[in-house]
């Protein structure tokens, strides 16, 4: 389908002499895979849907909460429990019918990035958690993809372009020249911990898709080797460069094979001796000991889980309500992702050295997922 059948609907931006006719069908000849429907996926979902992008895939395989709302604003308080990417695909088509939307309602993991990424021209990564970080750049390095990277925490915001060429420097970086190796976990705060200003996911998630529509029509200077760091309190902005590494450390997957087998989980773990449980040990230790199963998100945090007990203490309160812990039982400790247990377990560690505890791997999400499968 050619633009020219609804001039009308993009003639604001095909009247700009930098844009016209030629970026607009260039639009609609794109592939663009938008990575997460939550705070930084659900502004440039719309604003790539408005602009005429002819083909979108949404992948999301967590459902919307009540937590969402303040900064997820695709959704309402009737999509709540609902699948995000089929509610995203559902309201984004009354937005622009003209485009063709894709939706993959399953979790990315190095099983299927490669075979996904490469229907599409584009990448817009809009996750949260270091492992799917990683996961991301490194698929797209192998296939040579650009990627429009994100990042947001309380009131500051990132933006950049990885994987292309700088055409006047003749360089290329990636997600690994900004972060060679991943921060501990212990000391890397969430979304989920640490909190966000609503507005602040809308104008990275916005930046990203103004990155991808540069990059697509070719107008403009992408952010290719360069962060744009943005601080909502200050409505300030300061940007830098970013260098290959020199001496890079042999830790990545180098082709398909080796990412096919790479363990970003184990990758992006602590590495201060907290001990550590995958799904699979979990539901075998609790069907065949009795233990103890400790959640550590906040008390109004969703899903609810019923399919085991558990007690309720959130990170925050752990310190003061050790008393309340079963000491005779070994000790597993989830969250939503695997983060906040991991501090959790180290506070376990340090102040009852007798106790055997654990962190769930993945969090709630894996084993939601696991359960899904089971």
């Amino acid at each position: 389908m050619s633009f020219t059948q609804n001039n009308d609907r993009y003639h604001r931006q095909i009247i700009l002499k930098e844009f016209g006719e030629t970026a607009q069908q260039k639009l609609l000849n794109a592939k663009v895979l938008v990575i997460g429907a939550g705070g930084l996926g659900c502004p440039a979902l719309q604003y790539l849907t408005a602009a005429g992008v002819g083909t979108i895939g949404i992948i999301d395989f967590d459902v919307v909460t009540i937590t969402n709302l303040h900064r997820q604003i695709l959704f309402s308080v009737n999509d709540i429990g609902k699948q995000k990417a089929a509610i995203a695909a559902i309201k984004l088509a009354e937005i622009n019918p003209e485009i063709q939307i894709q939706v993959y309602n399953f979790q990315l993991t190095n099983k299927n990035a490669i075979e996904l990424f490469a229907n599409y021209d584009l990448i817009i990564d809009g996750t949260d958690n270091f492992a799917t970080r990683y996961l991301i750049n490194d698929a797209c390095v192998i296939l040579n993809k650009p990627l429009v990277y994100g990042a947001v925490l309380r009131f500051e915001g990132q933006v950049g372009v990885f994987n292309l060429i700088n055409n006047e420097t003749k360089i290329k970086t990636n997600y690994r020249d900004l972060f060679p190796e991943p921060p501990n976990p212990l000391n890397a705060l969430s979304c989920n911990e640490a909190g966000v200003i609503g507005v602040l996911p809308g104008i990275i998630g916005t930046m990203q898709a103004t990155e991808a529509i540069k990059i697509i029509t070719g107008i403009g200077n992408p952010l290719c080797n360069k962060i744009i760091s943005y601080n909502a309190l200050q409505n300030s902005f300061y940007d830098f460069e970013i260098t290959p590494v020199l001496n890079p450390i042999e830790t990545f997957p180098h082709n398909e094979m080796e990412f096919l087998n790479f363990n970003y989980e184990w990758f992006c773990s602590s590495k201060d001796n907290v001990s550590v449980i995958s799904i699979i040990d979990f539901e075998e230790l609790r069907i065949n000991e009795k233990i103890t199963i400790i959640d550590v998100r906040e008390r109004n945090e969703l899903p609810l889980v019923n399919q085991f007990d558990f007690i309720s203490i959130p990170l925050n309160d752990l310190p003061n309500l050790l008393a309340n812990i079963p000491t005779e039982n070994k000790i597993v400790v989830f969250c939503k992702s695997g983060n906040r247990s991991l501090k959790a377990v180290k506070i376990l560690n340090e102040k009852q050295p007798q106790l055997i505890a654990y962190s769930l791997t993945g969090g709630l999400d894996a084993w939601k997922q696991f359960e899904n499968k089971n």
